[in-house]
């Protein structure tokens, strides 16, 4: 069976804003309990795919474990899109530092868009992969000796694990973008919860760490959404610095823009999935160039945290998605 995904979450928005509305059915008197017992359905399927897809990626752990006594170890630079896991010691003295400065933020405030501004550090940002493109944001990352915070979507690792593997292997740092990329403040607390846990899951069980930063799809969160931030010990990362390259404007107004919006402290969103990304792709080594050429040091949003945290006392800004 050929494998399929909707990785333009930007369309998918605009299909759902602008479909017909058919005409309400009369009520019947028992809806309640049928919407009721389809609510629970539709939980328990859910839980039960995801319980499968978790048993699958544990037989796949034990299968590469074993391989491994064996003296045939997954290579560390494969790039193809089959599932694997990350082979790494345990947390340096440098991570588990890193752990402390996201905790030591969020102890103070449920969100950060920048820094203070004390220093020369910026964090590059991508939203919505891994995805077909990503191998080659990894490329030029790599080739640039640049680490980047990915923010990403759950159901995206099913096909595309391997670049999630590579990111982490890279020592980029992996935020949650949920499990479906919905706008959370249309969801229920529950719903909620499961968008976030779900992500988590997946990505421990790829062997990464479990993720302490989080991006609201479309900028969409509500009272709700940081409750379960709180419960999930989850810092929200919002932005300074918006590239627009979602939209696909052009190689050079990506830069312009980034650019523009460059200083200390600066938090700069892009994307590597959701859409064609070449433009994003062929924008990334002249930003970095210029950056560096201003004196800026790229960094991930953990070091960004440790090195210039944000003042505490910050108003939560309002839903950003505009619902």
């Amino acid at each position: 069976m050929t494998q399929r995904w909707n990785w333009d979450f930007e369309d998918e928005r605009k299909a759902r804003s602008v479909a017909p509305q058919p005409a309400p059915a009369p009520t019947p008197v028992a809806a309640p309990v049928a919407g009721a017992e389809a609510r629970r359905i539709k939980i328990r399927r859910r839980r039960g795919g995801a319980a499968i897809v978790l048993l699958i990626l544990v037989v796949l752990i034990a299968i590469a474990l074993l391989g491994s006594h064996h003296g045939r170890a997954p290579s560390a630079t494969a790039r193809g899109g089959a599932a694997r896991v990350v082979h790494r010691p345990p947390a340096s003295e440098s991570e588990n530092e890193l752990r402390k400065a996201v905790s030591s933020v969020l102890a103070y405030t449920p969100f950060v868009r920048e820094g203070a501004g004390r220093g020369r550090d910026i964090a590059l940002t991508f939203d919505d992969g891994p995805g077909p493109y990503t191998p080659k944001v990894l490329d030029v990352l790599e080739r640039e000796h640049v680490h980047a915070t990915f923010f990403v979507v759950g159901k995206m690792l099913e096909y595309f694990s391997a670049s999630a593997v590579r990111e982490i292997e890279d020592g980029d740092v992996i935020g949650d973008h949920t499990q479906s990329h919905p706008e959370l403040a249309k969801l229920s607390a529950h719903d909620q919860h499961e968008e976030l846990f779900e992500q988590i899951a997946r990505v421990e069980v790829l062997g990464g760490h479990r993720p302490g930063l989080f991006r609201p799809p479309y900028g969409s969160f509500d009272t709700t959404t940081l409750r379960q931030l709180k419960s999930l010990h989850l810092l929200m990362v919002l932005w300074s610095v918006d590239t627009g390259d979602y939209a696909q404007p052009g190689v050079a107004t990506i830069v312009k823009r980034a650019l523009a919006g460059a200083h200390g402290g600066a938090i700069i969103l892009m994307h590597d999935a959701g859409g064609g990304r070449t433009e994003t792709i062929e924008a990334l080594p002249i930003i970095i160039a210029k950056l560096r050429a201003k004196g800026f040091r790229l960094v991930t949003v953990p070091q960004l945290l440790r090195d210039d945290p944000p003042p505490a006392g910050q108003q939560i800004p309002p839903n950003l998605s505009g619902g």
